[in-house]
């Protein structure tokens, strides 16, 4: 077993398919050892390559209802009016640092969100 750092896209697929053959691997083995070295490899590699970059501020406003099992009325108090919600929610508007602070605040939406 070589450990290599992973530069192409042959070395990244080579690195997926071993960590495949290698899932159920023990903890605290060669092998277990192996594969966590490479998964750590793999994440670097996708990290720079496959950046993930922070989500649309509306959209985790939607999914945080989503996840709240919340309306837009809701979040009526926080954002200044039913009016204001659709608004934001469509698009219409944008969110003021006033309204990220409550919704952060009231609803935990994640700060990094609503500021992107």
């Amino acid at each position: 077993m070589t450990i290599k750092p992973i530069k192409t896209k042959k070395d990244y697929e080579a690195a997926l398919k071993k960590i495949d053959q290698l899932f159920d691997s023990k903890p605290n083995t060669p092998k277990g050892d192996f594969l966590d070295v490479l998964v750590t490899l793999v994440e670097a590699y996708e990290q720079k390559h496959f950046p993930i970059g922070p989500p649309d501020p509306i959209e985790a406003i939607k999914f945080r209802m989503e996840q709240l099992g919340i309306k837009q009325s809701d979040l009526a108090e926080a954002m200044g009016g039913k009016n204001r919600v659709s608004e934001i929610l469509s698009g219409k508007r944008e969110l003021t640092v006033k309204m990220m602070r409550e919704l952060h605040k009231k609803f935990y939406v994640p700060a990094e969100s609503l500021l992107s």
